[in-house]
């Protein structure tokens, strides 16, 4: 309560924000930026989100989505608050080499967050960070209208995975009644997620399945997408959303992979486990980070390469 507290003060004594979260954001990234600035926006605040990357289509139906800029506005902001980045780079250059924000504010739920800002609010047994963002809005006893909790329901249902993770825990369904009973419709939120998928998307759905392969023993399988497949199918790294947790779904799988080419010689890999390997150790070998279940890293090399790369130390990881 104490972080909580900060925040509040900070939030009452200043008037301009800046909102920004990490890089391809995910439903949590969106979810909570938009939650907050929804909030900030109620109480008359001076209100900015920006994102690196675009808002990705499936969360446009998110209120304030359309406010949501990709280049950031020539001024000076009192603080800025940043969600769910894990490390500070991965809000983007043009954040991390400001020199016109008073005050940076972190919040986060990731293992091994960066304590980067004035600020830090880091808790990693919350279910995502909408969570954090929720506790900040009902401790200021602010009442949470239909905008606010459909952006809160959004970050917190994409984060647990349809509430299936393992890190669905009691407050994650706590906060979802709560925002039903604000008014969301939950089937209305999954159709827009989960049954309105562009038929270019499942186009390359069928390209990456067709590279699926396993280890040896069974227990970590992969799957990967490259720059030719993008251009077969007029799709881009968005619609990618999702598709390592086809080679998780796989009885017997311990890990999944999901190898996705950036440029030419250099891939993004996504790691998710069911919980016997903690990726994030995994990612942290190749520079990069996350949860025990979920982890991601950038590696250069052809795909051949890369994948011995990872195969070799995963290899490791499993025959402990």
């Amino acid at each position: 309560m104490i972080m909580i507290k900060r925040i509040a003060e900070e939030i009452a004594a200043l008037n301009s924000f800046l909102i920004t979260t990490h890089e391809s954001p995910d439903g949590d990234a969106v979810g909570s930026s938009l939650a907050l600035a929804r909030y900030l926006t109620c109480l008359g605040k001076d209100v900015t989100v920006y994102l690196c990357d675009p808002v990705p289509d499936v969360y446009q139906f998110l209120p304030m989505a359309e406010r949501v800029v990709q280049e950031l506005p020539d001024r000076s902001f009192d603080a800025c608050f940043v969600l769910d980045v894990g490390e500070f780079r991965r809000a983007g250059k043009a954040i991390t080499d400001c020199r016109t924000i008073g005050k940076f504010i972190n919040i986060d739920h990731h293992l091994n967050c960066e304590d980067f800002g004035e600020i830090n609010y880091v808790d990693t047994t919350a279910c995502a960070t909408g969570a954090l963002v929720y506790r900040i809005i009902e401790a200021a006893g602010h009442e949470m209208d239909y905008d606010i909790a459909l952006c809160i329901y959004t970050a917190v249902i994409t984060d647990t995975g349809s509430f299936r993770y393992s890190n669905a825990n009691p407050e994650a369904f706590a906060i979802a009644a709560k925002m039903v009973e604000k008014g969301i419709n939950a089937w209305d939120v999954a159709e827009k997620l989960y049954e309105s998928q562009p038929q270019n998307r499942l186009q390359l759905l069928a390209m990456a399945l067709a590279t699926l392969s396993f280890s040896p023993f069974g227990d970590y399988a992969s799957i990967a997408v490259t720059l030719d497949m993008y251009q077969k199918c007029n799709a881009n790294a968005e619609l990618t959303d999702g598709f390592v947790n086809y080679p998780r779904s796989i009885k017997g799988v311990e890990v999944a992979i999901f190898f996705r080419e950036i440029r030419d010689g250099l891939f993004k890999v996504g790691f998710r486990s069911k919980g016997k390997v903690d990726v994030s150790a995994l990612a942290a070998a190749f520079s990069g980070g996350g949860h025990h279940n979920a982890a991601g890293c950038t590696i250069e090399g052809s795909l051949p390469v890369v994948k011995e790369k990872v195969f070799t130390l995963l290899e490791k990881f499993l025959r402990k």
